[in-house]
């Protein structure tokens, strides 16, 4: 299968954000409770509908009743070692799309094994910092993956290009996409590599903005393929991250105006967000 080009690229998107907009597709997320909120908040305001649970048998529910499903390691608890292995699962056997955000992989050994379970999985999108996308290739063993974690909490420690082989090798092995983020993102499903622009300063200073963006990367695979739902999650961000620094002052008044700004982006300025492709070789 050949690469799609750009033109392509922006129509998927804007079908994207169109058909989110119109269907309201229902998420189910397991996610960091510290960014609780604002994953469903900003679910909501790119027109999806948020469903936050913790337990398996609700878990497994919403891969059967949603359109997708978001899995975050950020916050660990112990009937997570049930819940997440079981929701990983059933979204596999039922062809369902399903977004991993392994964050501080390489940190304890519950994380660990948990997260080496999840490669027979294939999750459909793998988003995550620069140093989480190193170590996760490294656990499942792929190529330009490292053997030790560079993360320092939730944080990289890594340039997002620095990744760029071991996320071209888990899309590769995923069959989907893999979404890393930084000062500029980078998205593959290891035949291309895009870089999207944009963003703010001010999205390290509030809490849940790479974890949000996991969630809101399911919203757009209820209804697009990884690629692109991936690209437009990833866009959207940028977009709304530039024009809410425009008016806000700090972080508190940031957040607010990211989440105005992602409820109020067109089609159209989404997808002509500034964005470079390069094609990869086999």
């Amino acid at each position: 299968m050949t690469a799609i080009g750009r033109a392509e690229i922006r129509d998927r998107m804007v079908q994207a954000v169109e058909a989110v907009k119109r269907t309201n597709p229902m998420v189910g997320s397991i996610t960091n409770t510290v960014t609780i909120n604002l994953v469903a908040n900003t679910q909501l305001a790119v027109g999806g509908s948020a469903a936050m649970v913790y337990l398996p048998d609700e878990a497994e529910f919403l891969v059967r009743a949603g359109g997708a499903v978001y899995v975050n390691f950020g916050t660990l608890i112990p009937i997570y070692e049930e819940t997440l292995p079981r929701v990983a699962r059933a979204a596999s056997e039922a062809g369902k799309p399903w977004v991993l955000d392994p964050v501080a992989v390489g940190i304890g050994s519950m994380r660990t094994n948990l997260l080496r379970q999840f490669k027979e999985y294939r999750p459909s999108v793998i988003r995550g910092n620069a140093s989480e996308i190193l170590a996760l290739a490294g656990l499942w063993e792929l190529d330009g993956g490292s053997d030790r974690s560079n993360v320092r909490g939730v944080d990289s420690t890594d340039q997002v290009i620095a990744a760029k082989g071991a996320a071209v090798a888990l899309a590769r092995w995923t069959g989907g996409a893999v979404a890393v983020s930084g000062e500029m993102d980078m998205v593959t499903d290891g035949r291309i590599v895009a870089f999207s622009h944009g963003g703010s300063h001010l999205m390290k200073r509030i809490t849940g903005s790479g974890c949000s963006l996991g969630g809101v990367v399911a919203v757009y695979a209820a209804v697009a393929p990884p690629l692109i739902a991936a690209l437009t999650a990833t866009a959207v961000y940028n977009l709304a991250g530039r024009r809410a620094e425009a008016s806000a002052s700090a972080p508190g008044s940031f957040q607010a105006a990211f989440l105005d700004e992602l409820y109020k982006a067109s089609a159209e300025d989404i997808a002509d967000n500034p964005l470079d492709i390069e094609e990869v070789g086999a």
